[in-house]
């Protein structure tokens, strides 16, 4: 399993791709999906998550909206047309990112002569 510090600085990226990838989803399904995607390695807790979605709410990334299920209001995620950029933006950032960490990681695999 991925440890919650290397997770903190990439899981607003995590949160957008997927809804991007998914479109309108609520917390719980959010967290099976990247566990199901990471073949189990990143496991999202409730704690970690739900903070990322309010704040990218404020922001004007995502809208919710709710429905009742089972007589359970169950909240939904989408990304705003502000929020289809952010995700472009920030899944560029994070390719150089690992790009460069690869460059730190494995020096000697010919990807520092590029």
């Amino acid at each position: 399993m991925i440890s919650s510090e290397l997770l903190k600085g990439s899981l607003k990226t995590i949160v957008l791709k997927v809804l991007e990838e998914n479109g309108r989803m609520y917390g719980y399904e959010i967290t099976r999906k990247v566990e199901e995607m990471t073949a189990g390695k990143i496991k999202l807790t409730y704690g970690a998550l739900y903070p990322v979605l309010h704040k990218l709410e404020d922001e004007g990334v995502l809208v919710t909206d709710s429905e009742n299920f089972n007589n359970r209001i169950r909240i939904y995620y989408k990304l705003t047309t502000r929020g289809k950029s952010v995700v472009t933006e920030k899944t560029g950032e994070m390719s150089e990112f690992i790009e460069t960490l690869r460059r730190i990681i494995e020096p000697n695999t010919g990807l520092n002569n590029a």
